[in-house]
């Protein structure tokens, strides 16, 4: 039977306001469910020692855009002034701030499988005591960037410096008995950190450096170090921890650059003396960020934290937390590699 067009229209909206419903439906529907099914937040802590850790949610960053992040650092250590080859004069090249040196410097280096072009930068920032100086950016070239080669430092100084660390530079090595594992230092995000760790390698010596804790993975993380969903945040709490036995703490380096602590991150102890540090055996976007991070135990060289990680310990109680202590604490030392 023939229709005509005003009796058409009625139905065609009608048809369309039942679609409509069906959909409004369907989203309530998959809101509730996911409400229902959203992991529970969690908090925990471990001791005095390490600070609270405190679960933020069930979506943590991914380490592509840790790295990501973490390579926007560029900073340098107030009144000190690196030596070097100048590979730009600061009277030729001025800027506004010490990040745009280092991210000057940071632009000479290739991003994979390269040295630095340049690998140190010196900045004057203080317009009075810089005077006609101010902004000059120094772009230079170290001769052995584990040792840079210091013109003067103090309180008095003029000058703001750092280190760039190409992709194969910068790294040292950290053995013990259960093995070797590779570190790459961080100076641009912890300058004050590598600025200490340097300063222990050239002694040549790490006498009383010693890993005293050990906690595996347990049932909580998989070997890539993700969280297993459902499982607890501890204990055990899958980390290493360990003491620089050196002649002073590192008392600037406790709150440097505090990123999410992923699989292989070496950090200071919460707000330690700087004595104190840690490497993770997972990725703990759980913890809060007081820890400042300054190095990454290469992904190759894991094994060998897992390896102590797996070594007999005895329970201790900090802070009503169960920990799990070394029964023999492992001597490491530093070395260049």
């Amino acid at each position: 039977m023939g229709r005509s067009r005003s009796e058409l229209e009625p139905s065609r909206f009608g048809r369309l306001m039942v679609l409509l419903m069906g959909l409004v439906a369907l989203t309530v529907v998959f809101i509730l469910l996911s409400i229902a099914y959203r992991t529970p937040i969690f908090s925990s802590s471990i001791s005095s020692k390490i600070k609270p850790l405190t679960h933020t949610g069930d979506s943590f960053e991914s380490s592509d855009k840790i790295l990501e992040r973490d390579r926007n650092c560029c900073k340098g250590i107030q009144h000190l002034e690196l030596w070097g080859t100048a590979l730009k004069w600061g009277a030729d090249f001025k800027v506004n701030s010490p990040e745009e040196c280092c991210r000057a410097c940071s632009s000479l280096c290739p991003p994979k499988n390269g040295i630095c072009r340049c690998n140190s930068w010196v900045f004057c920032g203080d317009k009075e005591k810089c005077g006609t100086r101010y902004g000059e950016c120094w772009l230079k070239k170290q001769k052995d960037v584990l040792a840079p080669e210091k013109q003067e430092s103090g309180s008095s100084k003029l000058w703001t410096s750092g280190l760039i660390f190409g992709s194969e530079e910068g790294i040292i090595a950290m053995e013990t008995e259960h093995g070797t594992f590779r570190i790459k230092l961080f100076p641009e995000c912890s300058p004050h950190s590598v600025a200490y760790i340097l300063e222990i390698l050239a002694q040549g010596s790490c006498t009383g450096c010693h890993f005293f804790r050990a906690e595996s993975r347990g049932k909580s993380w998989d070997t890539n170090g993700d969280h297993i969903r459902d499982a607890s945040f501890g204990p055990p709490f899958a980390l290493i921890q360990g003491m620089f036995e050196y002649t002073r703490p590192a008392s600037n380096s406790t709150t440097e650059h505090c990123p999410s602590i992923t699989r292989g991150s070496v950090a200071w102890v919460g707000s330690s003396s700087g004595s104190e540090f840690l490497i993770s055996l997972a990725n703990h976007g759980e913890w809060s960020k007081p820890y400042t991070v300054f190095g990454s135990v290469l992904p190759e060289d894991m094994v060998i934290a897992e390896r102590i990680a797996q070594l007999a310990t005895k329970p201790e109680v900090w802070s009503n937390i169960t920990v799990r202590v070394l029964q023999n604490f492992v001597p490491f030392k530093i070395h260049r590699i």
